[in-house]
């Protein structure tokens, strides 16, 4: 494997999403928490900053950096808010992607141009009561009448469901698994209230009904059937992203927690000289290490144009657990200030539990990372 260190262009591209972080992000995210919204005004300036598409080609209003770039945005931002980077995530990295994956190039003007300069917000519905991880499973229905589509069902734990302007929506027509650009404004489309949720609660999440809700010929997405590959392929970079958001808060808790133990005074000194604390704080730097060596080089062949679902699982859920166990040993090195919504710490730990459950639980990760061994029967290619 060859070295590899970011360009000029994508060192400026971290500075620059790193500094709005600092300035815009941080100040306010504990209202974000507790409001449990996104203000406007944010969003309108990550649009205007070119986070909203970093990762398309320019000719769609994207800044052309690629996955790559986005990862680099997606570890910046989560270093405040997870509940900002997961509203991001939902709507470039798989509610906007999709789009650009499997549609055609009038729809990638029509629709993803908008969506990647921030002008509208998307989100992709694919999860119903029976389809979870179960994700074949769907019930949503779309039967063909003339010149269009009408659909019909029922989708839950649509992140920005409640806020965009156009949904990537999967469903069951006659030849299976069929995919659509929907607009939120159509007659019979309708979210309801955003769920009441443990951590990332500023994102905002919601069910939505698809209520005879007629769709043209023109913005079915991908061809008629082949859905399910269009919700894979989305999802491994979906799930890519969500690693590159896991290491961010990480990379935060580790910094938080490595000054808090040369501050915090016990037995006359600091408690940075204890060995059970160096212990905690070396080990969330191991996790660190490993999961920016596994999101960047992922994002790289992904960049490439290779396949990346087995790496995008081992992404997803290494990058998970890794992120579950930081938060835990950052509240210990905090004792009771890291129970404490004084201090960041407690949003973070609180935040950090989803990612373990959405984008695929990590059960089915394992199950797709297994798959992938039993079918090169171990062999591993680098």
């Amino acid at each position: 494997m060859e070295a590899f260190s970011f360009s000029e262009e994508q060192n400026m591209l971290r500075e620059m999403v790193k500094d709005f972080t600092n300035n815009e992000i941080k100040p306010i995210a504990s209202k974000i928490d507790e409001n449990e919204k996104i203000p406007e005004d944010l969003i309108k300036k990550l649009g205007e900053l070119g986070v909203m598409g970093v990762s398309f080609p320019e000719e769609y209003g994207g800044g052309g950096f690629g996955e790559l770039g986005y990862c680099i945005c997606q570890e910046e931002i989560a270093r405040g808010c997870m509940s900002t980077a997961t509203f991001i995530g939902a709507h470039q990295s798989i509610g906007s992607n999709a789009i650009y994956i499997g549609g055609t190039e009038a729809q990638r003007k029509k629709y993803l141009e908008p969506l990647a300069t921030g002008e509208k917000i998307a989100a992709f519905c694919l999860t119903e009561a029976q389809a979870g991880s179960d994700s074949f499973n769907v019930k949503t229905k779309a039967e063909k009448n003339g010149d269009h589509w009408i659909i019909n069902g029922e989708k839950l734990w649509i992140t920005n469901g409640g806020i965009a302007d156009t949904v990537s929506v999967f469903t069951r027509s006659e030849k299976g698994i069929t995919a659509f650009i929907v607009e939120t404004g159509w007659d019979g489309f309708s979210a309801g209230p955003p769920e009441k949720k443990m951590g990332i609660k500023g994102s905002m999440t919601n069910p939505i009904t698809f209520d005879n809700v007629k769709v043209p010929e023109e913005n079915l997405l991908g061809r008629e059937g082949r859905g399910f590959l269009l919700a894979m392929k989305t999802l491994d970079a979906g799930r890519l992203g969500l690693g590159a958001a896991c290491l961010g808060a990480s990379k935060e808790l580790l910094e938080l927690s490595a000054n808090y133990s040369k501050q915090r005074k016990q037995f006359d000194q600091n408690i940075s000289n204890f060995q059970a604390v160096q212990f905690m704080l070396a080990e969330m730097a191991v996790m660190i290490y490993n999961m920016e060596s596994i999101v960047y080089r992922t994002a790289v062949d992904y960049d490439l144009g290779k396949s990346i679902s087995q790496q995008s699982a081992i992404v997803k859920y290494y990058c998970s657990e890794s992120l579950d166990k930081i938060a835990d040993f950052a509240v210990q090195v905090h004792g009771g200030m890291g129970y404490s919504k004084e201090l960041p710490i407690e949003r973070f730990y609180r935040d950090s539990r989803i990612n373990k459950i959405f984008e695929g639980t990590n059960e089915i990760q394992k199950s797709i990372i297994a798959h992938d061994v039993i079918k090169r029967n171990g062999i591993w290619k680098i």
